[in-house]
C-alpha cells in the first residue's frame, strides 16, 4: 500500500511481475520501475499490467480534491542492470509475420500507445514526469524515455533505433516525440541510421535533459524536483503552453503505428531471422544484482 496524504488515499496494489511502484509524499515524486521478465522488453504482458496500473492511477486522481493531487512528479525508471527498455518483443513480432498474424501485431501496437500516451500528456494533470535512463535504452524503450517532459541519463546509458537493421522504423512515438526536441531532419537521420548513441551525445544533441554521473541518476533526479520545487505553477504553465503549440494527438499515434503493423508484415525472410536471432541475444542477457533506487533518505524501492 502506498503511504500518500490524507487529501487522496490511494489502494493502487503492489502485486505486479513486470513493475512495481513507489510514492514518496515528502517530494510528491510517483516512481514506476519497470521490470519485465524475462527479458527487460515491452511484452504483452508489460502492457497489459501497464494499462491496469493507469486503470488504477485514473480511480485515484478522481477521488483528489481539485488543486490537491499528491503527486507533483512521475518518475519512470527500471530494475533491469545495465539496461532501461530493449523495445518491442521481438520474438513476437517474427511469430507474427511468420504466421500472419496481423490482429496481434496490431493489438500490440495499440497497447502500446495506449499506455504510453497518458506519460506524454502528463495524466492530464500539474504532473511532471520524468525519464531516468541507467542503461540502455532501444527502439521502444527510448521511446519511452523520450515520453517524459524531462529525460535523465547516466553517462555510460546507450540510446538509438536499431529497427532499420531488419528494415523496420520505431512506430510508436518515436518520430513524434524525437521530432519536438530535435526537428524532422535530424529525427530522420537518427531513424535510418540505426547507431546507438552514448548519452554524452545526446545531451549535446538536446535529446538528453540532464546527464548524470553513472550511479548518480537518482541522485540527479532529486536534486532536480528539490531545485523545481517552489516553481511548480511556472512549470506547469510551460508545460500547457508545450501540449497547446506541439499537440500530440492519440489518434495521431495510432495512425502512425497502423503504418508501422503494415510495415512490419511485409518484412522478408532475412530480416525475420535477424529478429530471432537478436532475441535470443537479449535473453541470454544475465539479469545479475537489479538496479537499487534509494531515495535521499536511505529506504531503497
Amino acid at each position: 500500500m502506498m503511504k500518500v496524504t490524507p487529501s487522496c488515499q490511494t489502494d493502487i496494489p503492489p502485486a505486479y511481475r513486470h513493475l512495481s511502484t513507489r510514492f514518496e509524499a515528502q517530494y510528491g515524486a510517483f516512481w514506476l520501475i519497470l521490470d519485465p521478465k524475462p527479458i527487460p522488453c515491452v511484452s504483452l504482458e508489460l502492457i497489459d499490467e501497464l494499462r491496469r496500473f493507469h486503470e488504477e492511477m485514473a480511480r485515484m486522481f478522481e477521488r483528489c480534491d481539485a488543486g490537491k493531487q499528491p503527486i507533483r512528479f512521475f518518475i519512470v525508471a527500471s530494475r533491469s542492470p545495465g539496461v532501461f527498455n530493449f523495445g518491442g518483443d521481438l520474438s513476437l513480432f517474427a511469430r507474427c509475420v511468420v504466421e500472419n498474424d496481423v490482429e496481434t501485431l496490431r493489438a500490440y501496437a495499440r497497447g502500446c500507445i495506449e499506455v504510453l500516451y497518458p506519460y506524454v500528456i502528463g495524466f492530464d494533470l500539474p504532473v511532471t514526469t520524468i525519464s531516468l535512463v541507467q542503461g540502455d535504452a532501444l527502439g521502444g524503450g527510448f521511446e519511452i524515455a523520450l515520453a517524459g517532459n524531462i529525460l535523465v541519463a547516466e553517462k555510460s546509458a546507450k540510446m538509438g533505433f536499431p529497427e532499420v537493421l531488419f528494415n523496420l522504423f520505431p512506430g510508436m512515438g518515436a518520430y513524434n516525440l524525437l521530432s519536438r526536441r530535435i526537428g524532422v531532419q535530424r529525427t530522420e537521420r537518427m531513424l535510418l541510421n540505426g547507431k546507438l548513441y552514448q548519452a554524452e551525445e545526446l545531451h549535446a544533441e538536446g535529446v538528453v535533459d540532464i546527464l548524470a554521473e553513472d550511479g548518480r541518476g537518482e541522485n540527479a533526479v532529486y536534486e532536480y524536483i528539490v531545485r523545481n520545487e517552489n516553481r511548480g505553477n511556472a512549470r506547469e504553465g510551460i508545460h500547457r503552453v508545450r501540449r497547446r503549440l506541439f499537440p500530440l494527438l492519440y489518434e495521431e499515434l495510432l495512425d502512425v503505428a497502423e503504418i508501422w503493423v503494415d510495415t512490419a508484415m511485409r518484412i522478408g525472410p532475412r530480416e525475420i531471422r535477424m529478429m530471432e536471432r537478436l532475441a535470443k541475444s537479449q535473453g541470454k542477457l544475465s539479469r545479475r544484482d537489479p538496479i537499487s533506487l534509494v531515495s535521499p533518505g536511505g529506504r531503497s524501492f
